[in-house]
C-alpha cells in the first residue's frame, strides 16, 4: 500500500511527458504542413506530376512556402495540382506565375517550385490558376546522356579510322606527315615559290627606283609626256603621208602613173573574176553530166522491172 503513491506519481508524469511529446509533434508537422497558420489555395495543371505526391513541399525563391495538398486526374492528359500555401507569401506570388516540378537533390523528393512572375501585375487570389512548365523526365535526361555517349563512340571511331589512314594511307596529307620524298618535293617547292618572291621583290624595287625604260615608262612623268608627245607626231605624220599621196593622184605629172596602175588593178580582178566564173560554170556541168548518167541507171533497172514483171 505505500508502494501505491509512488507508482502513481511516476505513471502521471509517464503520461504527461507523452502528452507533451504528442503535443510537440502536432506543433511541428501542423506548421511545417501548414495546418495552424493562416493559408490560401492555388492550382495548376500538368500533362504529368512526374512522382509528385501529396504532402511534399511547395516551394518560392527557395523557401518552403506551402505543401501539395490534393492531386486529382482531369483527364486522360490533365492532372490536377492543388497547393496550400502560407498567407504571407500570397503577396509576392504574381498573376503570370509558373509552377514547375524539380526534386530535393539528385534523388529525393519531389518539390514543386513557383516562380515569382513579373513585379508590375497583381499577385495571385485565392483559387487562382497559375501556368506551368514541363518537368524535366529522368529518362529524357537518360536518353540525351545516352545520345551523347553514343555520338561520342561513334566520333572515337572516326579518329581512330582517321589515324589509321593517316599512318598507312596513301593521301595527300599522309605523304605529308609521313613521306620523307613528298616532304622534300614540297619543301623544294616552298623554296622556289620564296626565290621567286624575292625576285618579284627586287623587280617591283626597281620599278620603284625609276631605273630602266620600263621603269620610266611607268612612273617617270616626263617619260611619259615624250611618249605621248612622240605617238602624236607620228600620228601627224602619217596623215600628211596620206595626203600628199592623194595630192599626187591629181597631180598632171604623176597623173599617168596611178591611172596605169589603176587599170592594171582593175585588169587584174576582172581576170580574176573570169577564172571563177569559168570555174563555177564547169562545176555544174559536171553535176548535170552526173545527174543525166544517174537518171539513165535508173530507167534502165525500172525497164528491167517491168519487162520480168510481163514474162
Amino acid at each position: 500500500m505505500h508502494k501505491e503513491p509512488g507508482y502513481t506519481w511516476k505513471l502521471g508524469m509517464f503520461v504527461i511527458i507523452g502528452l507533451v511529446l504528442f503535443v510537440l509533434t502536432i506543433y511541428f508537422v501542423g506548421k511545417e504542413k501548414n495546418l495552424f497558420g493562416s493559408t490560401f489555395h492555388l492550382k495548376t495543371k500538368f500533362k504529368t506530376v512526374s512522382g509528385l505526391e501529396v504532402g511534399n513541399n511547395v516551394r518560392f525563391s527557395g523557401i518552403n512556402v506551402g505543401t501539395v495538398k490534393n492531386i486529382e486526374l482531369t483527364t486522360d492528359t490533365s492532372v490536377m495540382v492543388i497547393l496550400l500555401i502560407k498567407d504571407d507569401v500570397q503577396q509576392f506570388i504574381k498573376a503570370d506565375a509558373t509552377a514547375s516540378i524539380g526534386s530535393d537533390g539528385l534523388m529525393g523528393d519531389k518539390v514543386l517550385t513557383i516562380s515569382p512572375g513579373t513585379v508590375s501585375l497583381p499577385p495571385v487570389k485565392d483559387n487562382d490558376m497559375i501556368s506551368s512548365k514541363s518537368a524535366i523526365e529522368m529518362e529524357d535526361v537518360m536518353g540525351s546522356v545516352k545520345a551523347s555517349v553514343d555520338n561520342a563512340g561513334i566520333i572515337t571511331a572516326q579518329l581512330a579510322e582517321f589515324s589509321y589512314k593517316m599512318n598507312n594511307g596513301n593521301g595527300a596529307l599522309s605523304k605529308l606527315i609521313s613521306d620523307e620524298a613528298f616532304s622534300s618535293s614540297l619543301k623544294s617547292t616552298l623554296t622556289n615559290l620564296q626565290t621567286s618572291s624575292s625576285e618579284f621583290a627586287k623587280f617591283t624595287t626597281k620599278m620603284n627606283d625609276g631605273k630602266g625604260a620600263l621603269s620610266k615608262l611607268v612612273s617617270d612623268e616626263k617619260f611619259g609626256k615624250t611618249l605621248d608627245s612622240t605617238m602624236s607626231n607620228l600620228q601627224a605624220g602619217t596623215k600628211g603621208l596620206s595626203e600628199n599621196m592623194e595630192a599626187a593622184k591629181n597631180n598632171i605629172l604623176l597623173r599617168g602613173y596611178f591611172n596605169k596602175k589603176k587599170k592594171a588593178e582593175a585588169k587584174e580582178a576582172a581576170a580574176l573574176k573570169k577564172k571563177a566564173d569559168l570555174k563555177k560554170k564547169n562545176d555544174l556541168k559536171k553535176s548535170g553530166a552526173g545527174k543525166k548518167i544517174t537518171d539513165e541507171k535508173e530507167g534502165g533497172v525500172l525497164n528491167a522491172t517491168d519487162s520480168s514483171m510481163q514474162q
